[in-house]
């Protein structure tokens, strides 16, 4: 199918030659028919209007027309009285195509507990269309320059007053600095430490161990994972390494959902302060809890020595693609100085929209919201298996939208998501999520964000054989 360009008239780049002596309808019947056999106008495609060509090439409006007649004339064009002229369905015989590869259809699956993924269908388009339209109407002519590299000076404020009342972080505007979302921050981080002399980097096993070792490994880095356990991260391993940075999640610890312990955060600002090493706060899902008190941002114990990144993606929907670092002072101008050289900011007016959007006081209802229908389908998940599959212990619910699935003995993780795939149903190992690749005792990380009700409550219903009785590993 040809492009059907807007009302105006199309251009199109042609160069003629005065000096050559070929005369210029030559030289325009010419590289039309290039054009033409060359494929860059396509069968049906427009072509400008002979008193715009003549116009644009300084040339006599009959000169075109007899040049459009003859290659009229010569099957290249095709006119109609009232319409433009456009290249002839025969101008050039189209090479043989190859055979089209077999069709693939997207994997239905029943329910698909995938992790990570907030409720797509809830972003609210009204509310972003109207922080769009709203701060865009009265944004100064200075908006559409490129600005500051650390972000919108706007946004920044909002941001440091909101992480100041919802997360108890010690947010000043001047240390904050908006980023392209997790991995653009992380990335910024890793480069700017490696700079400043860091060679080791530590992180939570389990986590997103691969996922940190790449980026770890851009930056020149060497990655260390240190365990976890019921009370988050093991102070005592990471002190045994060498590493001078530390990456985790302290306020739902991405995936089996434990905090980290009031002794053990006290027990991390003392290290980070012996060993002259920065704590990277990944405060990914810590707007959604349930039946728990809050806890606040790491950057509030010790802020010189927490470099917090937060994000959008959980709350909105991972295609804003917009986050912060709440940066130590002594690395806010390093920060600022990676950033310009990376990508010099991040799009104006999307800022100035989640700006608008968070003075609004629209963002705070929007999470309200989003509290409920995921406590509502987070309810669903833990009835389910409690009449289905009752030997499956849950943990790591007390925020987020994911929890860890305790298996019974007898069961494989990779017996059960292969079974369960069988019957389309999408379940997800924690073994991936650990350094050795293996997890014992056998855990899934049940993600029901992106699920409605109905659909979490027949995806375990369709699997809670599988998840209750030995189940062979694949292949077994």
């Amino acid at each position: 199918m040809s492009i059907e360009w807007s009302s105006s008239a199309p251009e199109l780049l042609l160069t003629l030659d005065r000096a050559s002596g070929e005369p210029l309808t030559s030289q325009l019947e010419r590289q039309l028919r290039d054009a033409i056999r060359t494929g860059r106008l396509k069968v049906g495609e427009r072509l400008p209007s002979s008193r715009q060509l003549a116009r644009e090439l300084e040339l006599s409006r009959g000169l075109v027309q007899d040049c459009y007649g003859q290659l009229q004339a010569e099957g290249y064009l095709s006119t109609r009285a009232g319409s433009a002229t456009r290249v002839a369905s025969g101008a050039v015989t189209p090479p043989a195509a190859p055979p089209p590869p077999p069709p693939t259809r997207p994997e239905r699956l029943l329910a698909d507990f995938q992790s990570g993924v907030p409720d797509l269908a809830s972003f609210p388009r009204g509310d972003w269309l109207w922080a769009l339209r709203e701060g865009s109407r009265a944004a100064p002519n200075t908006l559409f320059d490129y600005g500051d590299p650390r972000g919108s000076q706007f946004l920044r404020e909002v941001l440091a007053g909101y992480l100041r009342r919802v997360r108890a972080a010690a947010a000043e505007p001047q240390h904050l600095l908006v980023c392209a979302g997790y991995q653009q921050g992380l990335s910024l981080a890793l480069r700017t430490l490696a700079r400043g002399g860091v060679t080791t980097v530590a992180c939570e096993d389990p986590g997103p161990v691969d996922g940190n070792a790449a980026v770890a490994a851009s930056a020149g880095l060497r990655l260390v994972p240190v365990p976890v356990d019921d009370d988050g991260i093991d102070v005592t391993a990471l002190a045994a390494t060498d590493a001078r940075a530390v990456i985790l999640t302290p306020a739902h610890q991405w995936p089996t959902g434990v905090v980290l312990a009031p002794a053990r955060r006290r027990q991390l600002v003392d290290w980070a302060n012996r060993h002259d090493a920065t704590i990277i706060e990944d405060d990914y899902d810590a707007e959604f809890r349930y039946d728990r008190e809050p806890v606040g941002s790491l950057h509030g114990l010790a802020a010189d020595r927490v470099l917090s990144l937060g994000t959008v993606s959980k709350s909105l929907a991972p295609t804003i693609r917009l986050g912060w670092m709440l940066c130590p002072p002594a690395l806010t101008r390093a920060l600022s100085e990676e950033k310009q050289i990376h990508d010099r900011g991040c799009p104006g007016l999307d800022q100035l929209a989640l700006a608008t959007l968070i003075s609004s006081g629209r963002y705070d209802r929007h999470l309200r919201r989003m509290r409920s229908l995921y406590a509502a389908r987070r309810l669903a998940l833990s009835e389910s298996l409690a009449r289905h599959a009752p030997a499956v212990r849950l943990t790591g619910l007390a925020a987020g939208f994911h929890a860890l699935a305790h298996l019974p003995d007898g069961v494989t993780e990779s017996g059960v998501i292969s079974e369960a795939r069988q019957r389309s149903v999408g379940l997800y190992g924690l073994s991936p999520l650990t350094s050795g690749g293996r997890a014992a005792p056998a855990r899934l990380v049940l993600g029901f964000g992106n699920l409605p009700e109905r659909t979490i409550r027949a995806g375990i219903t369709a699997v809670a054989d599988l998840l209750s009785g030995p189940v062979r590993p694949a292949g077994g």
